[in-house]
């Protein structure tokens, strides 16, 4: 029996679920947990397993984080939620409504992809050496942090969204970072996003070299009700690198009528 993943909650009303990327936690949503609570939502951020309280799950892979997420959406006693997957989170969400797609009443994807990398066995080894190697010679991921946020933010990032990027992954176990790498190359749902049938929005970051808006408005045209918005001026973090416009864009998706409610 795997145990459910830790979460914070605040708030009372629709669920939002919030899941973070690989250098996350649920701190990473603290803007959103307190906007989205004051706007008459219950607001959830988890802790992927592995990261913060949630335990590690073996092995390691997008069916087994899935899961997790399911388990958590049937533990929070809602019939569905609106899930938001930031960067390796919205890989995850898009894992979870391609699994189970009557839990999800809208999905919110930030900063994401529907694969990565490329098919080619190399190029992924490659990449997880490459973003591994600072570990390997000795570095702490707090060390990695200071490296790493500052090359994912825009021009117009809010000094105190970055350091709340900086801490959060400053927490996260290098084990689990690993592992979390190893996972993420194997990801490609670009097949299921025409069967996503639920209003969708994605939001991408002007300056995202993780997940560029070329990549992220492509992938907006093969989801069937999808809204695509563009944060000028800032990168991959874009909830905490401009957490006002990012909350703004999210609770005005989340006003308009639904037209298509089951």
């Amino acid at each position: 029996m795997t145990s459910v993943p830790a979460f914070t909650t605040l708030g009372g009303g629709p669920t939002i679920l919030m899941l973070h990327g690989i250098g996350g936690g649920h701190l990473a949503f603290a803007p959103q947990v307190e906007t989205f609570a004051s706007a008459g939502y219950r607001a959830v951020a988890w802790d992927m397993p592995g990261y913060g309280h949630s335990a590690p799950i073996e092995p390691y892979t997008f069916k087994g984080l899935a899961h997790s997420c399911i388990q958590l959406i049937e533990s929070l006693k809602c019939r569905s939620v609106i899930l938001l997957g930031h960067s390796m989170g919205g890989m995850v969400a898009q894992e979870v409504v391609a699994r189970r797609p009557e839990l999800v009443t809208r999905l919110i994807l930030c900063g994401t992809s529907p694969a990565f990398g490329k098919p080619d066995g190399d190029w992924q080894r490659e990449f997880i050496a490459q973003r591994t190697a600072p570990l390997d010679a000795g570095k702490t991921m707090a060390e990695m942090a200071e490296v790493l946020v500052p090359q994912m933010i825009g021009p117009g990032a809010l000094p105190e969204g970055v350091r709340l990027a900086t801490h959060c992954m400053a927490q996260v176990p290098a084990a689990t970072y690993r592992r979390a790498l190893e996972c993420l190359v194997t990801f490609d749902r670009r097949a299921s996003l025409g069967h996503i049938h639920v209003p969708t929005l994605l939001i991408a970051g002007e300056h995202d070299r993780n997940a560029p808006p070329s990549v992220m408005k492509k992938m907006a045209e093969a989801i069937p009700q999808s809204t695509y918005h563009e944060m000028k001026g800032v990168g991959h973090l874009q909830n905490l690198e401009a957490p006002d416009d990012f909350d703004g864009v999210v609770l005005n998706f989340l006003a308009l009528p639904q037209q298509l409610l089951h």
